[in-house]
């Protein structure tokens, strides 16, 4: 498992919002088939949700290319290159049908 620092700590912090309004999001979604609402629209926001977390995935592995990685590109040996390149293959493809 690699170091965490201060910068990922905090530029993991600036998800926390985006995170915390995915809640509430669920947390509506949740009223919405106890209250047997169409399901259209719990649907919708059921998407909303998934775009949602996806942004939050999609800024945590941009910050993750542009610190961890690059600085091991940049800096690391040939082994700790290939262990990062690896790592995010593993990543993209773990959960692919």
């Amino acid at each position: 498992m690699a170091a965490v620092t201060e910068h990922t700590i905090t530029e993991h912090k600036d998800q926390v919002a985006r995170l915390k309004k995915i809640e509430g999001q669920i947390r509506g979604v949740q009223r919405m088939i106890e209250e047997e609402r169409y399901c259209i629209d719990i649907l919708n926001q059921l998407q909303a949700v998934e775009a949602a977390l996806k942004r939050v995935e999609a800024n945590i592995l941009r910050k993750h290319l542009q610190g961890c990685v690059a600085t091991a590109v940049r800096t690391g040996s040939e082994r700790e290159q290939d262990a990062k390149l690896d790592e995010i293959i593993k990543l993209l493809f773990r959960f692919k049908a």
